[in-house]
């Protein structure tokens, strides 16, 4: 059983949250968030603010959090063969209530069918659900311009 390893990024100005399923293998094994080298989650960000995102994780977390999004998996701990939505079971969905009770959430975004799936099925939540296509590398068919297109709304949200 593989269980999240790292915490919620977040503070009482955060507007969205954005929920991945579950940690890869690289983002495990370097205890933060979106660590493949081929996910598209921080060139992502870095388009649709137009900002540029930090190397330094610390300085990542300053970064989220001066844009007002908070960070987290959908699930806290799960059966995993590697780093595949797919080879999930067992999954224990992760308690969201220290976020939604400290910030003023007005949208989840899922990062991927498998923390939407999570978050329709799994929890009981009073907060608009937006799902996004995956970041990952393994979804191929979305190339970052149209990531950045369809992800393109949560600016909305974050105004």
């Amino acid at each position: 059983m593989e269980k999240m390893t790292f915490p919620p990024i977040y503070d009482k100005n955060s507007k969205v949250l954005i929920l991945g399923s579950f940690p890869s293998v690289k983002s495990r094994e370097n205890d933060f968030y979106y660590q493949h080298p081929q996910n598209r989650f921080w060139k992502l960000l870095e388009k649709l603010l137009d900002k540029k995102v930090p190397k330094d994780n610390n300085k990542k977390i300053k970064f989220l959090l001066e844009n007002n999004i908070a960070l987290y998996d959908a699930i806290e701990s799960c059966e995993i063969k590697g780093s595949s939505d797919s080879s999930i079971e067992l999954e224990k969905p992760a308690d969201l209530t220290p976020i939604l009770e400290t910030a003023d959430i007005s949208a989840i975004f899922t990062n991927g069918k498998k923390a939407y799936d999570i978050c329709r099925k799994k929890m009981d939540l009073d907060v608009k659900i937006i799902s996004k296509p995956s970041t990952s590398p393994a979804n191929a068919q979305y190339s970052l311009d149209r990531l950045v297109e369809n992800w393109q709304d949560i600016l909305e949200y974050l105004k």
